[in-house]
């Protein structure tokens, strides 16, 4: 019996000391370790030298032959604080009770399954707007653009059903002939519209081709942004891998060309002509991407024709404009349309840069080329403002700092003195200073400083520090995000300043989608060609509503433009990933007014189920079209009839979103101003909603009733807002808050907006 007990006692020994061999000596792993960066001791003077002391504290004698250093893989300083390192699992374990730790996750192997907005949009195939709508199955998306690439892959119609009968269209115009061959069950209208154009520029008659096909790659990109089919490995040499796909992924694709030569020229006689055709044709949702600044309603083209498609239930998407962030710089504010905004998304492209003491640093970066620098000198020229100089350091990385932000010049700079490579320091990085064929990074500040002292440390012992650069690294969950982005154009509308505008944010930057494999997407000195293409513009962020209406139409056939515009407008999010508001980058990244952002970011998910709609009818629109003193003449331009009432004129539409404007002056001058909505309930049957306000500075915003109870589904009840408060002096003063009502499922909110303009009403 003592025997068998010594035995049993001798295997305990032996299983602990094997399990310990086991664990100590086990295979290292990468990790990626969250660190609370409010714990970093003062002592330390960067991040990167925290988690290096850090890690040193818990590297086992067993692993010195590597130091802390080299363990470490990335630094992370704006995606989050924390680091990543390879690591055994008793070096793991130890680092769990450092000062400061927070979590790990093991560095899995990521399968990439999309270009990234829809899912940035939250859209999944298990639950909410895609399996709800089929993936907008049999709706028929209209595009009104440059034409369309009809080989694409993205066009494809595998596993697609029939055409749907409300399917009017006939031709399918290819190469000079009713091509229908190149259209399919996913493509299944292609036409031109270029008569107004050959009149009024004749003289370009021998340049233009009768044919829908797409030669600019504008027109492919946005149709395939909207309703593109899913198409495996699709990339942008290297950025963006995934699997690409529109929003609305089987809903039906009507291209309509209007927009010719190299700059996508259009004249407002074939954008009518093609929206009209649009609607005979019997497409359900339009996308424009184009229009006209500074015009009034009733010679804009795209208003006029948009009109009578939002009488036939056709909804229509349009883009703000790429004017940049000054006051009033947007078009398309047209009542009836949805005007679209455009911002970032949580992925950017990135490259790093290694140092010679092992510490990589992530950056901006949008190099397509196979190059790599491993282990070049590296050196810091300051401005990098002078090219003779730089010319005798040719063979290094060359690292420049100008705290004016202009990387532009300074790359100008390098690739004349033709160095190894560029890192810019920057406090506003921006991805669109970077320059495709030449490799360079963009880092911040704080970076910036480690580079910096790296060099600084090598230069005082007279001897060479080192570096390697490496590109082609899509990062995802990048804070903060969505931003509305600096070229967007803002509200208010020229044409129809009452009505508060752009309406909604979508994704628009950096948005991968299909492209003609024979126009370059990149042209310096020599072409570069590829099947899809990263763009940036409202031209962009239209498409994705388009799609996001799509999908609401799949599931709600009976509901109006107007209802559908105003179910993705109160249920948009405001707050972005780190749940703060969502910032612009044109306002130097401070809260973005609805002028910039809308009602907020598009969440196709949360549309499906708004609880409240505000909803719009023709004759709404004829009583504003009246109340802006237009003429009959005028408003006839429009509405295509004489005979227009105009016994009841009101600037007051009933819009998801409240703008009132106060003449700067006299501050002692009290001013008020009243709105009247009726909201629909298009949720459960009984419900109560109650209203809150965010209040605004200097104004009282009071809403009576502030309970509605329905009874019924679809029922209607009215209130009103009223806007009080004393006059402002300062002009351009951007003021807002919001109006919420809330049950115990919904959620509807609408911007409030009190603004002082430079222009007269």
């Amino acid at each position: 019996m003592a025997s068998n007990i010594s035995l049993l006692l001798l295997f305990s020994y032996i299983t602990t000391i094997l399990h310990f061999i086991i664990f100590t000596f086990a295979q290292s792993d990468n990790y990626i370790i969250h660190m609370n960066l409010s714990a970093m001791p003062k002592a330390f003077s960067n991040q990167h030298s925290w988690y290096h002391s850090t890690l040193s504290q818990v590297t086992t004698a067993n692993n010195n032959l590597n130091s802390p250093s080299s363990k470490i893989i990335y630094t992370y300083t704006n995606v989050m604080n924390g680091f990543s390192a390879n690591l055994s699992p008793q070096d793991h374990e130890s680092l769990k009770n450092s000062p400061g730790y927070i979590s790990s996750m093991p560095d899995l192997p990521l399968k990439l399954d999309t270009t990234h907005s829809p899912q940035f949009l939250g859209l999944n195939p298990y639950k909410g707007a895609w399996p709800a709508s089929e993936y907008g199955k049999d709706i028929i998306v209209g595009v009104i653009d440059t034409g369309v690439w009809p080989e694409s892959e993205s066009f494809k119609d595998d596993g697609m059903t029939e055409i749907p009968s409300k399917w009017k269209g006939q031709l399918c115009q290819f190469d000079n002939s009713n091509n229908s061959s190149l259209c399919n069950k996913k493509l299944i209208g292609a036409r031109f519209f270029n008569k107004g154009f050959l009149a009024k520029y004749s003289n370009l008659s021998t340049t233009i081709t009768n044919t829908t096909r797409d030669v600019d790659g504008h027109g492919t990109h946005t149709s395939t942004t909207a309703a593109g089919s899913k198409v495996d490995g699709a990339s942008f040499f290297g950025y963006a891998n995934g699997t690409a796909r529109g929003i609305a992924s089987l809903s039906r694709l009507a291209i309509y060309k209007n927009a010719w030569g190299k700059n996508g020229d259009a004249v407002s006689s074939d954008v009518i002509a093609a929206i009209d055709a649009a609607i005979s044709d019997g497409v359900d949702v339009l996308s424009i991407s184009l229009g006209d600044n500074n015009v009034s309603l009733y010679e804009d083209a795209i208003a006029i024709a948009t009109f009578a498609a939002m009488e036939k239930g056709v909804i229509v998407s349009t883009s703000a404009g790429n004017n940049g962030a000054s006051f009033k710089s947007l078009h398309n504010g047209t009542p009836w349309v949805i005007t679209v905004a455009a911002g970032t998304m949580d992925r950017e492209f990135h490259g790093n840069i290694t140092l010679g003491n092992g510490v990589s640093l992530t950056g901006l970066s949008s190099y397509i080329g196979n190059f790599s620098a491993s282990n070049f000198p590296v050196v810091f020229m300051g401005k990098c403002d002078n090219v003779e100089e730089l010319k005798k350091v040719k063979s290094n990385i060359v690292v420049c700092e100008d705290n004016s932000g202009i990387v532009t010049a300074q790359i100008s700079n390098l690739v004349e003195a033709k160095v190894v490579g560029g890192v810019f320091i920057s406090n506003m990085p921006n991805i669109y200073d970077l320059d495709n064929i030449f490799p360079s990074i963009i880092i911040d500040q704080i970076n910036g400083e480690i580079v910096k002292a790296y060099i600084k440390s090598y230069t005082s012992k007279n001897s060479s520090s080192i570096a390697s650069m490496s590109f082609k690294k899509t990062i995802f969950g990048a804070k903060a995000s969505p931003k509305v982005d600096s070229y967007s154009s803002r509200g208010p509308s020229y044409s129809c300043p009452y009505v508060l505008k752009p309406d909604i944010t979508a994704p628009g930057t950096s948005i991968l989608a299909a492209w003609p494999p024979n126009i370059p997407v990149l042209e310096y000195g020599t072409k570069v060609y590829n099947k899809f293409n990263v763009l940036s513009g409202t031209s962009m962020s239209c498409p994705h509503v388009a799609g996001v209406a799509a999908l609401l139409k799949g599931v709600h056939p009976d509901w109006s433009p107007a209802a559908i515009r105003s179910a993705m407008m109160t249920t948009s999010d405001i707050l972005d990933n780190t749940k703060q508001p969502i910032k612009d980058i044109g306002n130097d990244n401070k809260d973005a007014t609805p002028l910039a952002l809308g009602a907020g970011h598009v969440n196709p998910n949360r549309a499906l189920d708004p609880g409240l709609v505000y909803d719009v009818g023709v004759q709404d629109y004829v009583n504003l079209l009246c109340a802006l003193n237009f003429t009959q003449q005028n408003i006839t331009a429009i509405t295509r009839t004489p005979f227009n009432d105009c016994s009841k004129p009101s600037l007051d539409l009933n819009y998801p979103s409240f703008i009132t404007f106060i003449d700067a002056g006299n501050s002692s001058v009290r001013t008020t101003h009243e709105f009247r909505r009726t909201v629909t309930n298009v949720g459960e049957g009984q419900s109560t909603y109650f209203a809150s306000i965010t209040p605004i500075k200097g104004f009282n915003i009071s809403v009576v009733p502030n309970k509605l109870v329905f009874n019924k589904k679809n029922r209607k009840i009215s209130f009103k807002l009223k806007i009080e408060g004393q006059k402002v002096t300062q002009k351009n003063k951007v003021s807002f808050g919001y109006l919420t009502w809330k049950d115990s499922k919904h959620v509807v909110r609408s911007p409030v907006v009190v603004t002082t303009p430079d222009f007269n009403l």
